[in-house]
């Protein structure tokens, strides 16, 4: 099978405002589960499902024990992982306290070289007829806005869709940065829907 993907516009320069340049995206084509992958790493060697259960469970823990301390956790032959941190508000060189204000950003992974040979060489697909959210102006969204809530008071995610086009994870990325909308009405923030 080969992997699906689409070319995606990337974000213009100031610059060089005219100079439009695309990035290849790979259009998700299923996952592996816990279930499936246990099964396929038990039929390759010597432990049963049980043992590659109880292997991946302690995996798992002496993993977040390692980097909860900072470290890095390299598997031979897969790679690194590490912790990123992350502000949770802006942060000057006179604030107060700064040092409470840093979390986990999130689990990072960089892959060994070996991980990389083993995928081999790949064989590619464009995918025809993705549908990619248009462009719109915080001028052109503001302007949809107000119509939609001249009849409307609370609006979903799929309502925000609706009245720009945009695909549900541009609609929520967007919906996300854009100030509440006028009078108390709101957005209401259905990601499951």
């Amino acid at each position: 099978m080969a992997i699906s993907f689409d070319w995606y516009e990337n974000p213009v320069s100031p610059d060089k405002p005219e100079e439009k340049r695309f990035h290849p995206r790979i259009i998700a084509n299923g996952q592996i589960d816990t279930k499936d992958l246990r099964s396929r790493i038990q039929s390759r060697c010597t432990l049963n499902e049980v043992d590659v259960t109880a292997v991946l469970d302690a995996l798992s823990q002496v993993m977040g024990e390692e980097l909860c301390e900072g470290r890095q956790v390299h598997l031979d032959g897969i790679g690194y992982f590490y912790p990123t941190l992350t502000a949770t508000e802006e942060i000057a060189a006179d604030t107060p306290r700064r040092n409470t204000k840093v979390k986990l950003k999130g689990i990072q992974f960089r892959s060994d070289q070996k991980l990389k040979n083993s995928v081999g060489h790949i064989k590619i697909k464009q995918m025809k007829r993705i549908i990619h959210s248009p462009k719109l102006s915080e001028t052109d969204i503001d302007s949809r806005l107000r119509k939609y809530f001249t009849d409307h008071q609370i609006m979903q995610r799929s309502d925000f869709q609706d009245i720009t086009g945009m695909v549900r994870s541009t609609a929520i990325s967007a919906a996300d940065s854009h100030p509440p909308p006028p009078h108390g009405r709101q957005v209401a923030e259905h990601r499951h829907t």
